[in-house]
């Protein structure tokens, strides 16, 4: 079930060629993600709202967790670090925060702007064990670095 970043990647940088909002872009970013992932259960970004704070924005999938801070969870962990996380077994990682109790394993991006700001982190949930890669990981790194350069 490999995902054609090549092709998705060229989709999204189509749909948010000249957008500069960054909840425009999350939403986009999201939709299509969301729909060209099949292990994506839950698929959707935390948004850096305050000092060591993120709060849910635009996602797909059931209901996310509304505020997480920087000390807590894979997501939290990924905006600490600025280092992606890839969790292929939830119940492993010592602070999970279960926002879905049918989620096994978890992949979680910074999302950085061409200034270096933090703008949140985007947050793919599975039902499946071990659904997410390093492959998935980069392409998604290179999407994100492309998408977000110019978002305020």
């Amino acid at each position: 079930m490999a995902v054609d970043y090549n092709d998705l990647g060229a989709r999204i940088d189509a749909l948010c060629h000249g957008e500069t909002d960054t909840v425009a872009l999350m939403a986009t970013v999201v939709c299509e993600l969301h729909h060209g992932h099949p292990l994506s259960d839950w698929t959707g970004f935390y948004r850096v709202t305050g000092p060591e704070t993120l709060k849910i924005g635009p996602y797909q999938g059931g209901h996310g967790c509304l505020v997480i801070p920087f000390a807590r969870g894979v997501c939290g962990a990924a905006a600490r670090t600025g280092q992606t996380q890839i969790v292929p077994d939830v119940e492993a990682f010592a602070d999970h925060i279960a926002c879905s109790s049918s989620t096994r394993s978890e992949l979680v991006l910074p999302v950085w702007n061409g200034a270096g700001r933090l703008l949140g982190v985007l947050d793919l949930d599975s039902d499946t064990e071990a659904a997410f890669t390093e492959t998935d990981a980069r392409a998604l790194e290179a999407i994100l670095a492309r998408v977000f350069h110019d978002a305020a």
